[in-house]
């Protein structure tokens, strides 16, 4: 249950953002091209989820030709595998195959209704994605963010520098996808201050139609399932590194005696170390309290390029 100042705190927001925003957005129903930037495990698996439980077509961007072609190899994969398993046929794997097209240019976001971006958890980037998105995309599209971490309120004001202009900040809004997408329901729906109600709406219904749960989240560090999880990871973290227990036995008493899929640290790999470092640092940095400091063994981690399965390295090796 929320807290009675919790809850002001997300009304008062609410009501800003209808005051602020004039601008008509999409309406679930007319949803017919979805874009999302960035090719690698979290971007290609909205596309291929968008493509198959939603039904719409998708243009995948990425600036790197390689990790498109790896990601398309990947939806391949994953297709066959379906089709194997009879839990689709074949010319269902065809059609869906069919619904995603790829690009290296953004320009091509032109004519989506909504697109979500989901690169590397580096603010800059992110910042300069919606700054052109801005400027691309037609006026109704729906501008959503898979950040794990970042301020939904920053990236909303990266789309102008006009602070009174909210045509596409009102807009903006993280959908923020549980790893793997294919597999996990979840999906955090986060509203930055300028967030219009009826952006919120479209975004709650697509991700239902795609198949997720959604819950909401205010736009506070971590949101919700950051908030919760990283810690958690960062002490199993620390755990191992001050000898409080030997990597198999923290997994193994966290998964026979909390009945979670997997242990922290495999979590921790298949999430990727660099990830869980932004994040936590992100943490860090924005509340400024000291039990979301970052692991050292983190840190050295990522600058030895130990960075989970993804690199085929991590606590575990791939």
């Amino acid at each position: 249950m929320f807290t009675p100042i919790f809850r002001r705190q997300l009304l008062q927001s609410s009501k800003h953002a209808r005051c602020f925003s004039s601008t008509r957005v999409v309406a679930t129903a007319d949803v017919k091209h979805l874009g999302v930037i960035g090719a690698g495990q979290m971007g290609l698996g909205i596309a291929l989820v968008a493509a198959q439980k939603a039904g719409v077509p998708v243009t995948l961007v990425d600036t790197n030709q390689a990790s498109i072609d790896k990601g398309l190899k990947f939806a391949d994969k994953l297709l066959a595998k379906d089709v194997s398993k009879e839990r689709i046929t074949q010319d269902q794997a065809d059609k869906i195959r069919s619904l995603l097209s790829t690009t290296t240019s953004m320009d091509s976001l032109s004519s989506v209704d909504f697109v979500i971006e989901a690169v590397p958890e580096i603010p800059s980037l992110k910042f300069s994605i919606f700054e052109s998105l801005a400027q691309i995309c037609q006026p109704h599209t729906i501008l959503a963010t898979n950040t794990s971490s970042i301020s939904i309120t920053r990236i909303a004001a990266s789309t102008t520098k006009d602070p009174t202009d909210t045509s596409a900040s009102s807009r903006v809004v993280s959908t923020h996808f549980m790893n793997p997408v294919p597999i996990q329901k979840g999906v955090e729906i986060i509203t930055g201050l300028q967030t219009s109600q009826e952006t919120v709406d479209t975004a709650i219904a697509f991700c239902k139609k795609m198949g997720k749960i959604p819950s909401q989240s205010a736009d506070s560090p971590g949101f919700l399932a950051n908030r919760i999880l990283m810690p958690y990871i960062n002490e199993a973290i620390i755990c191992l590194e001050t000898g409080v227990g030997r990597r198999d036995d923290i997994d193994a008493i966290m998964k026979n005696g909390t009945n979670v899929p997997m242990g922290p640290l495999q979590l921790a790999d298949f999430i990727g170390i660099d990830t869980c470092l932004a994040i936590m640092k992100v943490l860090h940095e924005e509340t400024g309290d000291s039990k979301y400091r970052p692991s050292v063994l983190l840190g050295k981690m990522v600058d030895a390029g130990w960075l989970g399965k993804k690199s085929g390295k991590g606590f575990y090796d791939y």
